[in-house]
């Protein structure tokens, strides 16, 4: 087969999954998981319900495809910030980033929730996402930007411990504040312990 086909079959593939996913999510968003049917995204997508069955067995699998896109989404932006910001100030950025993306996460119904994060693709998340600010503050460490007297993995788990936080707080200021203080104790300096 010539390459162009491969191509073009490709990006039809893409297009009826992401076509899919947005459906389910914004069949979900406007009346909830509760008798969420395949014929309704299949519907809502203009894809047909053969079709839709060649890319996913049932709901449950587009949930958790929707959501592993949402998540490799957020660790992109993560990574684009990291990426566009000077090292001196790439932690700092990060974070606020981490904490903003917190605050505008829609708290999942209880079902939803415990569907959505109990993939393997969740697990995976997590420890990239780990694995990524750990690295960041063994960076801001080597330059005396961050303490050095704990384990940069153990400062990892505090701060994005310290960031689901975030999704509660009222207003961006509160985010802020609550940024601010980890980021306090992230620095350096005399620390008892």
């Amino acid at each position: 087969m010539p390459r162009i086909w491969s191509e073009t079959i490709a990006a039809h593939r893409d297009a009826v999954r992401d076509a899919t996913l947005d459906a389910a999510a914004a069949l979900v968003d406007s009346r909830g998981l509760t008798g969420l049917t395949m014929s309704e995204i299949a519907r809502e997508s203009g894809i047909g319900r053969a079709t839709l069955y060649k890319y996913f067995p049932d709901i449950e699998s587009i949930l958790a495809a929707w959501h592993e896109r949402q998540i490799r989404e957020h660790l992109r932006r993560l990574a684009a910030v990291s990426e566009a910001t000077a090292p001196a100030g790439r932690l700092e950025a990060v974070l606020r980033e981490y904490a903003a993306q917190s605050g505008q996460r829609r708290r999942h119904s209880g079902d939803l929730a415990a569907m959505l994060h109990r993939g393997e693709h969740v697990t995976r998340a997590h420890a990239h996402l780990d694995e990524f600010i750990t690295a960041l503050i063994s960076e801001a460490a080597a330059r005396g930007e961050a303490r050095d007297d704990l384990p940069a993995a153990e400062l990892a788990a505090y701060c994005l411990h310290a960031l689901t936080a975030s999704a509660a707080m009222p207003s961006e200021a509160a985010v802020d504040r609550l940024v601010g203080v980890i980021l306090a104790g992230l620095r350096p300096g005399d620390v008892r312990q």
